[in-house]
């Protein structure tokens, strides 16, 4: 038996592979700059999202990443077999800001120290328009985080963070502090992250929508 739980609040980024499906770029200079001006993206960004070669794009990723099929059942080809009918209506749906994302399907894994890691799944066409969003955001979010920030970062990774570590031993500095936010994505108040965003992206569209994937809810099996 199944239930759909809402999100209370429940994890942002969705589970895939490693860190998720960004698409690994160049840090450029901006990166420096924690106080890069919001961008004036008026309702330009979603269309740019929604545009054939970034689809295309997004498809790509998420089919290089593998992912299990989310509460619809639906495999990457059987997904993309069912979006040559149905994508025509779930652009219109994007575009006025009615579409309503699937449930997240609720999975366990194995954690390397002991215990279990629950994990959401969402259908591979939430991931596909996830993954579309992601690629018009990051290039204007990515250059407001600190030159000191490697997680989930494209161009940067866990190894980097270690070197730089050591970097820092060897300049005199005795000390390195590793801090990890515990269960940060199921505790992260939505109204606040909102919040943030809205400061950085001037996008109604991409607003809503964003909020529709946060309020989409998990479908547990009980």
């Amino acid at each position: 038996m199944l239930k759909v739980m809402r999100q209370m609040p429940t994890q942002v980024g969705r589970a895939t592979k490693g860190g998720g499906e960004a698409v690994p770029e160049e840090a450029s200079d901006e990166t420096c700059d924690p106080r890069h001006e919001p961008q004036d993206t008026g309702s330009a960004l979603l269309q740019a999202a929604l545009t054939r070669e970034n689809l295309q794009s997004a498809l790509k990723r998420v089919r290089a990443n593998k992912g299990a099929a989310g509460v619809d059942g639906l495999d990457i080809n059987q997904s993309v077999e069912h979006l040559k009918s149905a994508w025509p209506a779930i652009k219109e749906q994007l575009l006025a800001g009615t579409y309503r994302p699937d449930a997240v399907r609720r999975v366990t894994i194995p954690k390397p120290d002991g215990g279990q890691r629950e994990l959401g799944i969402p259908t591979v066409t939430d991931r596909i328009i996830q993954q579309a969003l992601l690629q018009v955001l990051q290039p204007l979010l990515d250059a407001n985080f600190s030159e000191s920030s490697y997680g989930f970062r494209p161009g940067r990774s866990a190894h980097q963070a270690v070197m730089a570590a050591q970097a820092h031993v060897q300049s005199g500095k005795p000390i390195v502090v590793d801090v990890d936010l515990e269960k940060f994505f199921d505790r992260v108040n939505h109204d606040i992250l909102i919040d943030r965003l809205q400061k950085r992206i001037n996008d109604d569209g991409v607003i809503r929508l964003i909020r529709a994937y946060l309020n989409s809810g998990i479908m547990s099996e009980v």
